[in-house]
């Protein structure tokens, strides 16, 4: 996979927001949000070349979606996903972030942790999460990687869903359309609920004059890998091992998930992802 000048970075640290900047620049390329009592999620993430935000904070079709996020659904009977937006304000639970420590930053590299506690709608808790993030500027790409690790408070039953996870949404317009591809070859919807190694979304981004997008790369050690992936009609994509059946988790007990997130300006090109995928797999 070619390589540009890799640039350096640094690091605007908040208790509830990491600003990540190219130094000379003075836009954050990507920023961490987590406020309290809310979801964290990261919106803007912006191109690599600089032309356009690739993510969508609150759309109007969906506006409990926040771009790039972590929830699940059925977590014993109890929604983390549509934040009461969805009609079940008292079926759902809600997030509790901790105050975001400072970054490490090291040249073209940025790394963070994001901690919060899931609790129920009577305000008990339920599971802790850690994201463990670090961003990789490779200039002509990003590459984003999560270790997600949830740890159960009580018994937890995960149930069955269509969807639930890491997901991003993207800002697509319908009528400037947009291409979802996986590593089966499988495109546009004709990819909900299959299993797949990696999909890509790639479309028309404001600001700029072709496509950009990105991929998510599911690990060969998660569990259901190669996991089963939801991709809905805005094209918003999500690897979701919940399609596959329900999955439990007993008290003080934890498991973990991880992705690489590869930005990219253009068409998806599944050779060069695919070769992203074996190396963040240690195939190579």
């Amino acid at each position: 996979m070619s390589t540009a000048i890799k640039p350096f970075l640094y690091v605007e640290n908040h208790p509830d927001s990491l600003l990540i900047y190219r130094k000379g620049q003075s836009e954050p390329i990507l920023v961490q949000n987590a406020l309290s009592h809310s979801r964290p999620y990261i919106h803007p993430i912006v191109a690599p070349d600089g032309a356009g935000v690739l993510t969508e904070n609150e759309p109007t079709h969906h506006p409990w979606q926040h771009g790039l996020y972590v929830g699940l659904n059925a977590v014993n009977g109890i929604g983390f996903w549509s934040e009461g937006l969805g009609g079940s304000k008292e079926l759902d639970g809600t997030f509790h972030p901790r105050p975001l420590e400072s970054a490490q930053v090291t040249e073209n590299r940025a790394s963070w942790n994001v901690r919060a506690e899931w609790r129920d709608p009577r305000g008990e808790p339920m599971l802790q999460e850690q994201q463990n993030w670090s961003l990789t500027d490779l200039g002509d790409r990003y590459e984003l990687d999560l270790s997600w690790q949830l740890i159960a408070d009580i018994d937890l039953t995960f149930g069955q869903h269509a969807y639930g996870g890491l997901f991003i949404r993207m800002p697509y317009r319908q009528e400037r359309g947009g291409e979802v591809c996986n590593s089966e070859g499988n495109r546009n919807l004709e990819a909900e609920a299959k299993r797949a190694r990696w999909v890509a979304v790639s479309m028309p981004i404001e600001g700029r004059d072709n496509s950009a997008g990105v991929a998510i790369l599911d690990h060969s050690s998660n569990p259901e890998h190669p996991v089963p992936w939801r991709v809905d009609r805005e094209l918003g994509i999500s690897p979701s091992c919940c399609i596959a059946g329900e999955w439990k988790l007993s008290k003080g007990e934890s498991t973990s998930f991880k992705h690489r997130i590869v930005v990219f300006g253009g068409e998806a090109q599944p050779a060069l992802i695919e070769e992203s995928w074996n190396l963040f797999c240690g195939r190579v």
